[in-house]
């Protein structure tokens, strides 16, 4: 479903290592020519240090010409340069790494810094150093000893500007890496960085600049959010905080899908979670609703459909469509089975809570279920959520009734206001959709 792939959204705040992962799904999947993918990753590639995977990508766009000398030539001087910066970089690790240096060392960096060049004549320009190759082996894909050198930087480096992209540094390894408990770390730190530097009011530059670093941050994060354990309940605590709220709405309101699949794949931790993850689904529902006219795709629409119109089968139709979408996005694709189970549960409540008497077979077309499938997910639905203590299953009559537990008047005022408009909506959107066939009719 090429119609609703956004990687060349998401690819625009990417550094061109991370979005090699995604070009690389691209031709697995098969949205795209082949050829049209391979062009698109030499020309990322050959634009670093990794000569040999550029001239594989060259081979297959031009295969019957040969591979430019250039390569070669360009091969040979990183090797030199990997030669001069390696030997710059060590005569600062050296004794950066000395157990005595390192007892020596504090938290105040100036300080360090006078007592590097007092003992052992580390300047500035030595410190660079680690930055500069810890950079260049990003460059050739040695991700590894890249995050080791910008960490060490980072430690002793005085320099804000070169702190920072050191750090966009050491989180790209760390995820290329998958090393995830760290990359969280990572994310988390590169996160405070960010939002500390609170931009002067009359500042104009400085406030674009500040979105701009969240913009990245949102789509850097996707990579890890859906790779920690706990990525996704982390995502809805930032995504649905209002500084990043606020950037999703003005910057990259295709960041929607995720927040969205989030939401439903944490169902089962709103009952544990902040009072934001509880709330997710109706956050993300309002959300949804306000920027309809930017973005909508099959898995927005879905909540949609479920919560806004109370539209049973318009959500089911939807459901299917964003099957297709979470199987061929790289950040969910291996989501497909929590989602569809999580979203069948939204389903199952939202219907249940609108319906005293429930044909099994009926809810079963609405999840998507043939007969015996949907009978033995609901049944076990209804045995391990709150809804089994006001359910009764009629195997005989293929249906369910659904007893309300008494409540206080006044809770019982509100709560049957609040089904009257849920079925009125219901009826409402039945009804519309009647209309037209009746017109026809006639």
């Amino acid at each position: 479903m090429a119609e609703h792939d956004i990687s060349n959204k998401i690819i625009g705040y990417l550094d061109r290592h991370l979005a090699f992962p995604l070009l690389a799904h691209l031709t697995e999947s098969e949205l795209f020519p082949a050829k049209d993918l391979a062009l698109a990753q030499y020309d990322l590639a050959k634009g670093t240090n990794m000569f040999d995977y550029a001239a594989s990508f060259f081979e297959k766009v031009y295969p019957d010409q040969p591979v430019p000398e250039e390569f070669d030539q360009r091969k040979e001087s990183a090797v030199s340069t990997h030669e001069r910066l390696q030997n710059e970089a060590q005569a600062v690790l050296d004794v950066i790494e000395n157990p005595e240096v390192a007892q020596s060392l504090r938290q105040d960096k100036n300080q360090n810094l006078q007592y590097l060049k007092e003992h052992y004549n580390v300047t500035h320009e030595q410190i660079n150093a680690l930055y500069t190759f810890g950079k260049f082996q990003f460059s050739y894909g040695n991700y590894s000893g890249a995050a080791d050198y910008l960490y060490h930087f980072r430690v002793l480096s005085t320099d804000n500007e070169l702190n920072l992209s050191a750090h966009w540094g050491k989180l790209a390894s760390d995820i290329l890496i998958g090393r995830w408990d760290i990359a969280l770390e990572e994310l988390n730190s590169l996160r405070e960085v960010i939002d500390s530097r609170q931009p002067h009011m009359s500042s104009n530059s400085a406030a674009l600049s500040q979105l701009h670093s969240r913009t990245w941050l949102l789509h850097w994060s996707l990579f890890v959010y859906f790779n920690h354990p706990t990525g996704r309940t982390l995502l809805l605590e930032t995504f649905l905080s209002p500084t990043y709220l606020n950037t999703i709405q003005t910057a990259c309101p295709w960041i929607l899908r995720y927040l969205t699949t989030a939401a439903i794949l944490s169902r089962k931790a709103t009952t544990t979670g902040s009072s934001r993850v509880r709330n997710a689904i109706r956050e993300v529902v309002k959300v949804i609703q306000m920027e309809e006219y930017q973005y909508v795709d099959p898995v927005t629409n879905f909540l949609k459909e479920l919560y806004v119109e109370f539209d049973f089968e318009s959500a089911q139709k939807e459901l299917g469509k964003a099957e297709t979408v979470v199987v061929n996005d790289f950040f969910l694709q291996n989501f497909r089975d929590e989602f569809l189970d999580n979203a069948r549960y939204l389903i199952s409540e939202a219907y249940c809570r609108i319906h005293q008497k429930i044909d099994i077979g009926d809810l079963s077309d609405r999840l998507n279920l043939d007969r015996d499938e949907g009978e033995k997910y609901i049944v076990n639905l209804i045995r391990e959520t709150r809804m089994g203590a006001d359910a009764k299953i009629d195997l005989e009559k293929n249906v369910i009734n659904i007893s309300r537990t008494a409540l206080p008047v006044y809770q019982s005022v509100i709560e049957k206001t609040r089904g009257l408009s849920l079925r009125t909506q219901a009826l409402g959107t039945a009804m519309a959709g009647r209309q037209p066939q009746a017109v026809a009719a006639q």
